[in-house]
């Protein structure tokens, strides 16, 4: 359904070059497909894409519509081509609502850009009221946030290592032992151990069963990449639908970046908090880094919160360097 073509404010669609502004719900296949094909093409300009993975998987014709977890701002150039696009998470509560655009490459510096970020201020129009994402610090986004007085609040590191020294071997606590995800069985305990563990994160919390088998449809879904730690109980107790005996207590999922230039990535790292401080952590990383290894991917990369010293600590004694940045802004 298309919520209107002129801006919550009354204002003209015309905005430069923009011929028409709209707020959707829904997007139906063929609009998705523009979508994604948009977010592509600056992938290939940019190398860093514009919108999180969430937002892609929200895009899957597959996926059914949540407006309550996303809205779609759409603006077209005078041929009707989708000349930009921006991913709104709705605000809830306390909660700001949480924005991600993206301009054609080829169309930038039309007004495009400000197009999208005009129809988002005006939906969510309160001082921090609306926080938007900038990937890889790119220059334009940078302009644009400080044109419109944005600030920045929060960074997200993305860090690297190339995979040219030795690995250390992963040292389990005692008890505990590795094994692969098995899908339609370890979906509950993953969402358990994984909100526990991230209880106080914005984006990585709070996760559903949904969520993961959203993942799980993903092309680079691997369960062979999907290590867990798992401690033996004798008892029969279980972590949601974890094999009867055991009990989930950490994971470590990888995912496999299948580009020009694959890379791997330490995708979640999760460790139950009452499992924390025994090294479980450390041990699951470098399983994991291991998996990356011996699929032949010469590096790996991950994110990482830039105030979060003692984890950047430890990456940097693995020989993980500083990468590039993601950066939120809010006015």
């Amino acid at each position: 359904m298309i919520i209107g073509t002129r801006d919550p404010r009354g204002a003209s669609t015309s905005v430069g070059a923009v011929v028409q502004r709209e707020w959707r719900d829904v997007l139906d296949s063929e609009l998705s497909a523009d979508v994604v094909g948009l977010i592509d093409a600056a992938v290939a300009a940019d190398r860093v894409s514009p919108v999180s993975d969430h937002v892609r998987l929200r895009l899957r014709p597959d996926v059914e519509p949540a407006p309550e977890l996303s809205r779609h701002l759409l603006v077209r150039d005078a041929d009707g081509r989708l000349a930009g696009y921006a991913h709104l998470e709705p605000g809830s509560g306390d909660a700001p609502a949480v924005a991600e655009l993206v301009v054609r490459p080829e169309l930038r510096r039309r007004g495009f850009g400000a197009a999208l970020v005009d129809g988002l201020v005006a939906l969510a129009p309160g001082r921090d009221a609306l926080r938007i994402w900038t990937h890889g610090a790119h220059p334009g986004a940078v302009r644009l946030a400080e044109r419109y007085g944005f600030r920045q609040v929060r960074a997200l590191w993305r860090m690297r290592m190339e995979f040219d020294e030795p690995l250390a071997a992963p040292s389990l606590p005692e008890g505990v032992r590795l094994r692969p995800f098995v899908v339609d069985q370890d979906e509950s305990a993953v969402v358990e151990v994984n909100n526990r563990a991230f209880s106080w994160h914005p984006e990585q919390g709070g996760w559903t069963v949904a969520d993961v088998r959203a993942r799980e449809a993903e092309p680079w879904f691997d369960p062979a990449g999907f290590l867990l730690a798992v401690r033996t109980t004798g008892n029969g107790e279980n972590g949601g639908d974890a094999a009867a005996g055991e009990r989930l207590v950490g994971f470590h999922w990888t995912k496999v970046h299948a580009d020009e230039e694959p890379i791997g990535e330490v995708y979640v790292l999760g460790v139950d908090p009452d499992a924390q401080g025994g090294g479980l952590g450390k041990a699951l990383t470098l399983a994991g880094l291991h998996h990356l290894r011996a699929a032949g991917l010469p590096a790996v990369m991950l994110y990482v919160e830039s105030d979060n010293a003692p984890a950047i600590a430890v990456y940097q004694r693995l020989g993980f360097r500083h990468w590039d940045t993601d950066a939120q802004y809010a006015r």
